[in-house]
């Protein structure tokens, strides 16, 4: 045998995690015009006029439903950015983020 054969490996395999995924949930709210709810979710979710209208709807019959899933510091950034458009025309709307 030669010593090539008996030498240990030195590289070691690193894993890679994806990252935790959190969900974006819109609460239901009466005095948010739906209209602006949907504008909202076109907006700051890049959903089309259908996929915004069924999530409008399931939250204000159901009183919540999930909008989006992304990772934590996206799914933060994307909710702190809709409440704040929301707030600063006196709805209050509110999204949740929470662990997927």
């Amino acid at each position: 045998m030669s010593d090539s054969d008996l030498k240990p490996r030195l590289k070691q395999k690193t894993k890679v995690q994806k990252p935790k995924l959190y969900k974006v949930v819109l609460l239901n709210d009466d005095y948010t015009p739906r209209e602006f709810v949907v504008l909202i979710l076109k907006a700051e979710f890049r959903l089309d006029d259908s996929q915004a209208e069924v999530v409008m709807i399931t939250a204000h019959q159901k009183g919540s439903c999930v909008v989006s899933v992304y990772p934590r510091d996206v799914a933060e950034t994307k909710a702190t950015r809709a409440i704040d458009a929301a707030s600063q025309l006196g709805y209050p709307l509110q999204f949740n983020v929470e662990p997927e």
